[in-house]
């Protein structure tokens, strides 16, 4: 299995990533990540099919991905393929490994990490909690979404720290990695979670809540859903979305981590951030 990337920037075709099918997009990742994987030598080939054996035992790639995060799925191709930040990753990683990609689509990324108990999926792409790791392993983050607070705009509240007090309660969207941070952080307020994002909005404005949490690019493009309220400045946590796999994968999850890590380092996280228009809702740790 390589254990570097090469240097070479990713050529302007990239950017049929967002408008053509995964097919096409695969051939792109392939110019930037090129075959072949293995070297035909020895120890070295062996090592490299293992690693491809553990990871993609049915023989393909199969990659779950939490279709509700916009910024990591930005939605499909022509042929209903997705699209977007980790579909791309995914996509490197399965060239790496030699093997072709199936997407396996989640609502949610909790009902994903469940699933990582049964043998329906080989890669997961979902932010890292630790709530979600009684089956999986993670790799260190690829991106970060910052996690904040809308209040009503009558609100005293300056920062994140103002909102865990007494005498409040804050909305939360069941299932997201934000909801499970606040429900093992919070001192003095309460946590009502409700199921679905434009649900948690309705309940923060029908029950006239002090607080709703999530992800700032989220809360920012569905500003229309909740008048009458302000974002608070900073952040109370980061979600650092990164990838997974089963545990006992030992050798696979050591070339997940390292593949994980190169395609920060040689660039090729930012240069998918910016295809697909999320560098600026994205940090890279």
């Amino acid at each position: 299995f390589r254990s570097s990337f090469p240097t070479l920037p990713i050529p302007p075709s990239l950017t049929c990533c967002a408008a053509e099918s995964m097919q096409r997009c695969a051939v792109v990742v392939r110019q930037v990540v090129p075959e072949p994987v293995c070297q035909p030598i020895g120890a070295v080939a062996c090592a490299a099919a293992d690693v491809a054996k553990e990871m993609a035992p049915t023989g393909k790639l199969r990659v779950a991905l939490n279709m509700r995060n916009e910024l990591l799925v930005s939605g499909k191709s022509a042929s209903g393929e997705p699209e977007g930040l980790a579909p791309s990753l995914a996509t490197a990683f399965a060239q790496k490994l030699g093997v072709p990609i199936e997407f396996i689509p989640y609502d949610n990324a909790a009902k994903l990490a469940e699933d990582g108990a049964e043998d329906k999926w080989d890669v997961g792409m979902i932010g890292a909690d630790p709530a979600r790791a009684q089956h999986i392993q993670f790799t260190a983050p690829y991106c970060q979404i910052e996690a904040t607070f809308a209040v009503p705009t009558t609100s005293g509240a300056q920062k994140c720290a103002d909102v865990d007090k007494a005498n409040t309660t804050i909305a939360a969207c069941k299932g997201a990695a934000y909801t499970a941070w606040l429900e093992r952080n919070l001192k003095n307020a309460q946590l009502e979670v409700i199921d679905g994002h434009d649900a948690t909005y309705e309940h923060f404005k029908d029950a006239g809540l002090q607080a709703m949490a999530g992800l700032r690019p989220k809360l920012k493009k569905d500003a229309s859903k909740r008048p009458g309220t302000r974002l608070l400045k900073d952040k109370f946590m980061a979600v650092e979305q990164a990838a997974c796999t089963k545990k006992g994968r030992t050798e696979g999850f050591a070339a997940l981590s390292a593949f994980i890590e190169e395609a920060k380092t040689s660039g090729l996280v930012k240069q998918l951030m910016q295809t697909f228009k999320v560098d600026k809702d994205l940090t890279i740790p």
